[in-house]
């Protein structure tokens, strides 16, 4: 069993819907979760956090979600040590805009990165044109990214 921290970075709910259907999956495989859709570094307690999987939408041009700009802020700014830390990261975006395609999940990803988390599995990208129930896939992706913990 493990204790995972959920963040959602979510405009219009879909990544909030994914996250919903993260949490279901992970706690009926007894995992502990909890849900942050106002992600905020003190509450985490990123010193004592093992490990985080990140919801996260994009919108306009490609920017993050307001909820969840505080967070990376934070953590662009203070550069935590966040070794410890392994994450995953489930990014929404709709491959019209090629340019921009998941870029907030991406932007995540890297932030984490820079400050030495580790990602776990592949990042996983939902394209609203060719899923349009993200959270069904985002289900079966789960199952297999928490095998690798």
């Amino acid at each position: 069993m493990t204790d995972i921290a959920i963040l959602v970075g979510t405009e219009s709910g879909n990544a909030q819907m994914v996250a919903d259907a993260l949490q279901e999956v992970l706690e009926e495989m007894n995992h502990d979760v909890a849900l942050h859709e106002e992600p905020d570094a003190g509450e985490l307690a990123l010193a004592e956090r093992d490990v985080m999987l990140v919801s996260c939408s994009t919108h306009g041009d490609g920017e993050l979600p307001d909820n969840i700009i505080p967070f990376c802020d934070y953590l662009k700014e203070n550069k935590p040590d966040l070794s410890h830390i392994r994450y995953g990261i489930v990014a929404l975006g709709d491959q019209t805009y090629h340019q921009t395609f998941c870029q907030a999940g991406k932007d995540v990803d890297a932030i984490l990165a820079d400050c030495g988390a580790v990602r776990i599995g592949e990042r996983f990208e939902v394209d609203a044109c060719t899923q349009p129930l993200p959270d069904e896939d985002a289900r079966e992706w789960v199952k297999s990214w928490v095998e690798q913990l």
